[in-house]
């Protein structure tokens, strides 16, 4: 680890440490989240898998030696739809990673404004994938309209359930189960995938390992709020559990003392 490399935190909840400064748009009913689907199709085809899937693949391969453990644990769920939960550590490689967890499915992600708000990439990131969460009510039945549309042709939906970006962070940080009302609500199961980073012979970059678990399903008998939370602590602890496999810390985060938080 580099001993000089040290990240002060206060709040694991909201503390965001991505380097990208974005002014993001705001998310209104003028928002169209799918658009004229059929020019919607083509460009999802000629983005994701001429231009973005390969180029994701050389990326990951050559940068990080990208590795999935478990992959055949989506077997199971593979002629259906299902929500996938991951650990939100790095900038570049997150976006592409649930792509080969569920290849050959196109995946989906529910993303923050920032990532269709940049000039130009934003006007193609809805084209990868990417459902930005809506900024007010009237844009919220459009949003719902879409992750419905999703689940019914089968299409998996990807979640970041810490939310903000920590980079190279080898721990899970606790976060809530409001995001698991989606399964919930359209029965659906759930995976997690745990992305984990591992020492390499010769090279100081580590190798990014990721494991897939599951499948979890919503627990009838449970009323609703008791399912989410239930489905939450299931992937909060197979997270926990794979991120013992990190044996590489290029940064070391340290939650600041109440003094500390008020200079």
């Amino acid at each position: 680890m580099n001993k000089d490399k040290i990240i002060y935190f206060s709040d694991e909840l909201n503390d965001e440490f991505s380097t990208a400064q974005i002014q993001p748009r705001k998310i209104d009913e003028s928002y169209n989240y799918d658009g004229n689907k059929f020019l919607r199709a083509i460009s999802h085809f000629f983005w994701y898998r001429i231009i973005f899937y390969p180029g994701a693949w050389i990326y990951l391969k050559l940068v990080y030696h990208h590795k999935i453990i478990n992959r055949k644990a989506l077997k199971k769920e593979k002629k259906n739809s299902f929500f996938l939960y991951g650990n939100h550590t790095n900038d570049m490689a997150d976006p592409y990673i649930p792509t080969f967890v569920v290849f050959p499915k196109s995946n989906y992600v529910i993303v923050h404004a920032n990532n269709v708000s940049m000039p130009f990439l934003g006007r193609i990131t809805p084209s990868l994938g990417a459902i930005p969460l809506p900024d007010n009510l009237a844009a919220s039945k459009n949003f719902t309209n879409s992750i419905k549309d999703k689940v019914e042709h089968n299409h998996p939906v990807t979640i970041y359930p810490e939310a903000h970006i920590w980079p190279f962070y080898t721990k899970i940080r606790p976060f809530g189960n409001t995001s698991f009302r989606y399964p919930v609500q359209y029965d659906k199961a759930v995976y997690c995938f745990t992305n984990t980073y591992q020492k390499r012979k010769f090279s100081k970059t580590p190798k990014i390992v990721t494991y897939i678990d599951g499948p979890f399903y919503p627990d009838k008998n449970l009323n609703g709020k008791d399912q989410r939370e239930d489905l939450r602590n299931k992937v909060y602890s197979a997270m926990v559990e794979r991120s013992k496999m990190n044996n590489v810390e290029l940064i070391k985060y340290i939650k600041k003392t109440d003094e500390e938080k008020n200079d």
